[in-house]
Formats: C-alpha cells, structure tokens, sequence
C-alpha cells in the first residue's frame, strides 16, 4: 500500500474542509426567499395593538406623558409583487358593529439591496439618500408612506433568520413626529428610531426605540420612548369593509403614488409648504378617493385634481433645517 505523504494529507484535508465550508455557507437565494417569506408573512387580517410608552426623561425638569394605548383591526394586503420589490397597503377597518367602514392607513414598500433609500431630513422635508454597495448587499430597505401615499420615512437593514425567528433591524433614522404627538405638542421636531419588524407564530409585532429630538441650534434629545405595535392574526371583523374599499380605489391611488414617486424621483430634496399635522393635503386627497369610491368622481378627475393638490403643497425650495423647525416663525399657516 503506498505510503501517503503529509503534503498529500494536508492537501486532501484541505478539500474536505473547504467542501465542508461551502456546505455550510448560507445560500444567497435561500435566505432571498426566505426575506422574501418574512415580508409577505405581514400581509394577512389583524387585530392590532399600539402601545407607546415614554421611558427615560433626558431633558432636565422634563415629566414623563402617560401612556398611549390604541388599536383596532386591519387588513395588510400586497398591491404589489416583483421579486425584489414588495408593497403592503394596510387599512383599518373601525366603527360600531354593522356600522364599520374603512380608513386607508400606512404603507410599507421593500426593496432588495436598494441604490437609493427615502431619507426624512426634518421638517416635513425629504431626500432620497444614495446607498453604498456595502450597505446595500443582501439587505432590504423599506419605505414607509403616509395616509395619502406622502412619504414618511426610510431605512435599511438586513432580515435575519436565526433561531428559527425573521426579524429585520436598521440602523436609527429620523422619522416625523407620530400624529398622537404631532396635534397634541411642539416640544419636539423629530424622532431617532429604530424599527425592529419580527415575525411570530400568531402574526407579527414592529417594535420602535425613540428618541425624540429637539432640533435647535443645540440638538438634544427630550426624552426616550418604546413603542410595541402588535399584530395578531384575526378575521373576526368585516374584512370585506376594507377590501371593498381598495377595490374600489386602488386604481386611484396608484395614481397618487406616481406623483410622490415623481417627486422622489427627480432626485433633489423637497418638502411640504406647511408645518405640522398637513391636514390640507391629506384630507382633501382621502376626500378624492371617497368620490371614486361611490361612484361620484371617476378615477381619471380624482387623479388630476389630486395632481393639483400636491403640487399645491410641495416644493424643492425646503430651505434650511432651522427655518423648518423656528417655533417663532409663522410656519403653521403658510410657507417656509
């Protein structure tokens, strides 16, 4: 039997480790499909649960606010699905029973390994962010969007399946203040978040870690806060409410998303000409749907005058971050 020399060994344990090392190496279009999986697991009908809590005082003299708890039902559907790009459009479904009916809430788009991730800059003004190769390789960003399809916020992270749980976490990013603040207090101008998204057996839960900022001419953080909104599954409640709605209006808002998606795509910053809650641009832009949705106004009118309404309300002159936030300035009612 010929003797096996040590460099033969060395070389033939070589092979069987690096074998072993490519057997062990995560598949790149496994863990894709397994995103992928995690993302549409949030689609589906809920019982839902927001509970936010502030929890460390950072700002001398500063009390903690009560609690706020809410929740409600709603359905998450996807409105679009092309592999590396998903939409889900969440509606509530609220009112007495046998009474109910439908309030388009927010939506959450994802996209693998983005060029470019939608960027709060403060002061009810965006930009879309360039993403570096590094950032971007085998993560996801996801996007958020308003009640009126205007945005809100963006980041990017990675899904991750360890221990048999999916859960994706970015990086903090600022974000607007919620509505629950936004028409109950000026004290601050924006929040640090971090937006954890983790599947569960019985749904889902986004749980936010924020710090809401003050953005003066010395920033500083006013006080910290833990946000667990839960979604169990649940089609107890008339589901149909609110597909009937989008039914009825998905033509027209698609619509609307061409014009922000306009906007974000001719890739300078812009903003809203108003300051706080923006009640003059989504109310009238809810209003348009609800004519498309019983038939009083067709989807080609509704889409042009909502056309209208944005432009009235938009602008790539943001001006400066402090002009955004001066509490002392009349910002309420008009312009920057």
């Amino acid at each position: 039997m010929p003797e096996i020399t040590r460099s033969a060994a060395a070389i033939t344990l070589l092979g069987v480790l690096s074998m072993t090392a490519m057997a062990q190496s995560p598949n790149p279009d496994a863990t894709f499909e397994q995103d992928r999986e995690a993302i549409l697991a949030m689609a589906g009908d809920y019982k839902v649960t927001f509970d936010f809590r502030e929890t460390v005082p950072l700002t001398e003299g500063y009390t903690l606010k009560d609690p706020k708890l809410s929740g409600g039902y709603e359905i998450v559907r996807v409105i679009e699905d092309r592999g590396d790009f998903i939409s889900l459009q969440h509606i509530l479904v609220v009112g007495e029973e046998g009474e109910e009916f439908p309030i388009k809430h927010w939506r959450q788009d994802w996209t693998y390994e983005p060029a470019e991730v939608l960027s709060f800059v403060g002061g009810n003004a965006w930009e879309m962010r360039p993403v570096s190769e590094a950032d971007a390789d085998g993560a996801w960003a996801q996007e958020v969007y308003q009640v009126d399809d205007s945005p809100r916020y963006g980041a990017v992270g990675d899904w991750t399946h360890d221990n048999h749980v999916s859960q994706w976490t970015p990086p903090a990013e600022w974000r607007p203040l919620p509505r629950r603040d936004m028409t109950t207090r000026d004290d601050y101008d924006a929040v640090l978040a971090v937006n954890r998204h983790t599947i569960t057996p019985d749904g889902w839960v986004h749980e936010q870690t924020n710090s809401k900022l003050v953005l003066d001419e010395d920033p500083n953080v006013l006080v910290r806060e833990i946000g667990v909104n839960t979604y169990i599954k649940d089609n107890a409640f008339p589901v149909e409410v609110g597909d009937a709605y989008w039914a009825a209006t998905q033509d027209y808002w698609a619509g609307v998303r061409e014009d922000w998606e306009a906007l974000e795509a001719a890739g300078a910053p812009f903003g809203l000409t108003m300051q706080g809650e923006p009640e003059a641009l989504y109310q009238p832009l809810l209003a348009l749907a609800g004519e498309v949705e019983d038939g009083t106004k067709t989807v080609e009118d509704a889409i042009a005058e909502a056309g209208d309404v944005i432009a009235e309300y938009t602008t790539t002159d943001i001006g400066t971050l402090e002009e955004r936030v001066d509490r002392t300035s009349e910002k309420q009612d008009g312009a920057y």
